[in-house]
């Protein structure tokens, strides 16, 4: 599918390219969503560029992701799919920036692209440079607004950590952390990803021979290293947060495995004269005696409270 953004249109248009096709007049931004091979072909055809297939586009090697040939500057960048789903993903985009037009090749729906496809027009957007450059920005401000909703989740989270007085509700607590850890570590990827997009984005000519074009440019770089940053200290928050989370359920484990050993231990003695006096011998004193039963109940009684009173004295129980 080919998505078509012309100047000063409000949002996409779709374009079928066929064999001979020609970007329409005004076109600034051409970006392939799930493209056929003959979309990809009649694509190349029209600007004389050779588009890299997906499995280039998965390469992690700068060489294959970063490059200039035919007059076109080709990056491709790793950034953060369906972030609003249950499955966020990381997928790889490609954008070329020749002829005055930006080109996108993706695989996977990224909501910053249609965000910004609508306020285009009223940002003026008038030329491919400017519609990359808008784009990053718009890409920024996404994965700023993830890391914003993923820090919300980690403080209510922290909160209900740190409340707690019992282990019960501690499952999903730790699942919702491990899912904002996930997710922070794939916007701290697409953010490392995206720096070395920008650094090699200043060579292309049509920002390089801009000083407008080249100060966005540098201000979209302190923008990445600044949400890098801060995605590098949520993602310790949530590790710190994790380990808390944990150790506080083994104190509480810790305190029943002690609880229980107590009352065994408080229970031992009245067991061991029960046990004595429930032998069967024919020759045991008590036996015979009156007061041999109250005996025995009251030394289990005694053999019982001598021990709390005992790990109470050293704060125990």
């Amino acid at each position: 599918m080919l998505n078509l953004l012309r100047r000063g249109a409000p949002g996409f248009e779709l374009q079928t390219p066929r064999e001979g096709w020609r970007p329409p007049d005004g076109a600034i931004w051409l970006d392939l969503l799930n493209p056929t091979r003959e979309e990809e072909l009649a694509v190349e055809a029209a600007l004389g560029l050779e588009l890299p297939t997906a499995e280039e586009m998965a390469r992690i090697e700068p060489s294959s992701r970063l490059y200039q040939e035919a007059g076109g500057t080709f990056m491709t960048a790793s950034l953060l799919g369906r972030a609003g789903d249950e499955s966020p993903k990381v997928t790889a985009v490609t954008f070329v920036l020749a002829k005055g037009l930006l080109v996108t090749i993706r695989y996977d729906t990224v909501r910053a692209f249609t965000v910004f496809a609508d306020r285009a027009p009223s940002t003026g957007v008038a030329s491919g440079t400017a519609a990359l450059l808008g784009l990053l920005d718009a890409i920024l401000e996404r994965l700023a607004a993830v890391l914003e909703s993923t820090g919300e989740e980690v403080q209510a989270a922290s909160g209900a950590i740190f409340r707690r007085t019992q282990s019960k509700g501690f499952e999903p607590l730790l699942t919702e952390l491990a899912q904002a850890q996930s997710l922070t570590s794939m916007t701290r990827t697409c953010l490392v990803s995206l720096s070395r997009l920008l650094s090699f984005a200043a060579l292309a000519h049509e920002i390089a021979g801009d000083p407008e074009c080249a100060a966005h440019l540098k201000s979209l770089q302190r923008d990445d290293q600044s949400l890098t940053e801060h995605a590098s200290f949520q993602s310790t928050h949530i590790s710190f947060l994790l380990d808390a989370a944990l150790g506080l359920i083994n104190i509480e484990q810790n305190s029943i495995i002690k609880f229980f050993s107590v009352v065994a231990v408080i229970f031992l003695p009245p067991t061991l004269v029960a046990s004595i006096y429930g032998m069967n011998f024919r020759h045991m004193p008590e036996l015979d005696w009156t007061f041999g039963y109250p005996m025995a109940v009251v030394i289990m009684v005694a053999s019982a409270v001598l021990p709390v009173l005992w790990f109470r004295r050293r704060g125990w129980f």
